[in-house]
C-alpha cells in the first residue's frame, strides 16, 4: 500500500479483534478460526516505534506496536479511519471487510489498525511476567494511541484534521475513554457494545442471556430445559454411580473428580459458556467456523425430545460447539487452566490473549459473569469466589479481592463509569447483547445512545448482509448519518 502525504480528515476506528475473532471463554481461549482468504489481498505489515511507559519521563524503552494501512478508498481530501485493537491478535481482514470498510469507501478514507499492546504481534516485553505486565493497562493502551496520532500527524501533516474514534467491546469502551481523556485528539467518537461500568460480579451477564434464549420460538420452554438439564447434572455429580456415562455424554478430556470443588465449578461454568458465547455473537455476520450456531439452533436442540432427557440435549450442545470449534473433548480442569495461564512465553497458549486479558481484569476490570443471580437456568456453581481466586491462583497471593476492589473502584474514578457524559459520541448497543448491561443504552444519560432491539455483541460492526433487520440497518443509517454530520462540519 502506498502512503498518502495529504489528508483532510482523519477518523480513529477502535474494533475489538479477539471479541470479533475469538471469545475468552470460561478461563480459556478459544480460537474462532476465520475463513481462510488470500493474503495477497491484505496490507502488509508495519511498526510504530513506541514508548513502553508513557507515564514515566526518565525511561526511554521502546518498542515496535504492529500496525496496518489500506489507501484504496482514498480520494485525496477523505478521511483517515484508524480501527483500534483490542484483546487479540490484529487480523488485516479488518482493513477490507467490515462496517467501517463501507464507510471508508463512503467517504473515501484512508485507513489505519494499530494493534493493542501486549496482543497479537505487539510485544513490547520479552515475555509476560508479572514485573512485564505492570505496562500493560488501557491508560497505556490510550497514550498509545495518541503518541500514533500525534506521530501521523507529523508526518503525514495532518495537524488540522479531525480524528473521530471508533471501538466495539473493550476498544468500545476505549474509544469513549480516548474522546474523554484527549479530547484535542479525538473530534467525534462511535463506541459500540462498549462496558463503560467496571463491576466485579457481572452476574448480570446470565440474565441478559437468559433473557434473550427467551426471545426464542421455544420461550421459556428453552431455559426450562437448561434449568431441568442442571438439576440433573447435579443429581448425577452426587449420585453413587457418578460419572462415566456423564464424561462420555460430555465428551470430558479427564475423569470427573467430584470432590475437587474447582474442577466441578470449571465443569458448570465452561457449560453454561456455550450458550453465554453463542448468545454474545448470535447472527452477526461473522465469517467463522460456528457462526451458524445460533439462538435457535441452541434452544431447538434444547427443546428436542428425539434427542432425549434434557441432560441429553445440554450434552448435545456441549458436544456441537466441540465439533464447531474444532475440539475432540471438553477440558474442564482448573489446575491444566491454571498451568497454561501461568505461562509466560510469548510462544505459548495463553499469548493469544488469555493470561494478558486476565491480568487487565484482576487490576482494572473485573467483569466476572458468576452465577449468583437468582433468576437464571445455570446453577450455582460458579459464584463470584471462584472467579476472583483466579487472579491469586495465576498472578500469586499480591493479587488479592482488595487489589481488584480498589483497582474497579479507580477505573471507574478515572474514567467515570456510567456516569460518562461525552458530546460527539454515540453508544449502539444490542438487547441481545449481555454486555450492554454494563453499557449506555438511555438517552437518559444526555448522551447519544442507540439501542438495537435483537442484536448482538457489536453486530453493527460487521459486514452488511441482505438479511440483517430492519432495526439494524436502520441504527447504522443512524451512525453513518452522524459521521457525515461529524466529516461535514469545520474543520478541528
Amino acid at each position: 500500500m502506498c502512503r498518502i502525504t495529504c489528508i483532510v480528515l482523519t477518523i480513529l476506528l477502535a474494533v475489538n479483534h479477539a471479541v470479533a475473532w475469538k471469545h475468552f471463554w470460561r478461563g480459556k481461549w478459544i480460537q474462532r478460526k476465520i475463513e481462510q482468504a488470500d493474503n495477497s489481498h491484505f496490507p502488509p505489515d508495519q511498526w510504530f516505534e513506541q514508548k513502553l511507559d508513557h507515564f514515566d519521563v526518565v525511561n526511554s524503552i521502546t518498542w515496535k506496536q504492529r500496525y496496518h494501512t489500506n489507501d484504496t478508498f482514498f480520494g485525496g481530501d477523505g478521511p483517515v479511519f484508524l480501527m483500534i485493537g483490542g484483546e487479540g491478535e490484529a487480523s488485516p481482514k479488518w482493513m477490507v471487510q467490515g462496517m467501517w470498510i463501507e464507510w471508508a469507501k463512503k467517504f473515501n478514507a484512508l485507513c489505519f489498525q494499530l494493534e493493542h499492546r501486549y496482543y497479537g504481534k505487539s510485544h513490547p516485553t520479552k515475555n509476560m511476567s508479572i514485573k512485564n505486565l505492570k505496562h500493560l493497562s488501557s491508560e497505556q493502551a490510550l497514550a498509545d494511541l495518541a503518541y500514533f496520532i500525534e506521530a501521523k500527524k507529523k508526518e503525514m501533516k495532518l495537524q488540522h484534521n479531525k480524528w473521530i474514534v471508533f471501538g466495539g467491546s473493550y476498544p468500545g469502551s476505549l474509544a469513549a475513554w480516548f474522546r474523554l481523556k484527549y479530547p484535542h485528539l479525538a473530534y467525534g467518537a462511535v463506541a459500540s457494545s462498549a462496558p463503560l461500568f467496571a463491576k466485579i460480579n457481572f452476574k448480570e451477564y446470565l440474565g441478559v442471556v437468559t433473557k434473550a434464549l427467551q426471545t426464542t420460538q421455544q420461550s421459556s420452554q428453552c431455559t426450562g430445559a437448561i434449568e431441568q438439564a442442571t438439576t440433573a447434572l447435579e443429581d448425577e455429580i452426587q449420585s453413587t454411580r457418578c460419572c462415566q456415562t456423564m464424561e462420555k455424554l460430555f465428551s470430558l478430556c479427564d475423569p470427573l473428580d467430584v470432590t475437587n470443588k474447582l474442577d466441578v465449578a470449571n465443569l458448570f461454568e465452561t457449560l453454561a459458556g456455550n450458550f453465554e458465547g453463542v448468545v454474545q455473537y448470535n447472527k452477526d455476520n461473522r465469517d467463522s467456523k460456528g457462526a451458524n450456531i445460533t439462538m435457535d439452533v441452541l434452544c431447538d436442540t434444547m427443546t428436542d425430545p428425539k434427542i432425549g432427557s434434557p441432560l441429553a440435549r445440554y450434552a448435545a450442545v456441549n458436544n456441537m460447539l466441540l465439533k464447531a470449534t474444532g475440539e475432540k473433548c471438553l477440558d474442564f480442569k482448573y489446575s491444566k487452566m491454571l498451568r497454561d495461564m501461568r505461562s509466560t512465553d510469548w510462544n505459548s497458549s495463553a499469548s493469544e490473549g488469555g493470561r494478558q486479558w486476565t491480568y487487565q481484569t484482576c487490576t482494572e476490570f473485573g467483569y466476572y459473569q458468576s452465577s449468583d443471580l437468582a433468576d437464571q437456568p445455570f446453577g450455582k456453581r460458579f459464584p463470584i469466589e471462584f472467579s476472583i481466586r483466579q487472579c491469586s491462583d495465576i498472578f500469586g497471593p499480591k493479587f488479592s479481592y482488595n487489589l481488584l476492589k480498589n483497582a474497579i473502584a479507580r477505573t471507574n474514578f478515572i474514567y467515570g463509569g456510567l456516569g460518562l457524559k461525552l458530546d460527539r459520541t454515540v453508544f449502539p448497543n444490542g438487547s441481545v447483547d449481555p454486555w450492554s448491561a454494563l453499557g449506555i443504552t438511555s438517552n437518559t444519560t444526555g448522551n447519544v445512545a442507540i439501542f438495537i432491539q435483537g442484536t448482538a455483541h457489536c453486530a453493527d460492526m460487521y459486514p452488511p448482509s441482505p438479511k440483517d433487520p430492519h432495526e439494524l440497518t436502520a441504527a447504522r443509517n443512524v451512525i453513518e448519518s452522524h459521521l457525515n454530520s461529524w466529516v461535514s462540519n469545520e474543520k478541528a
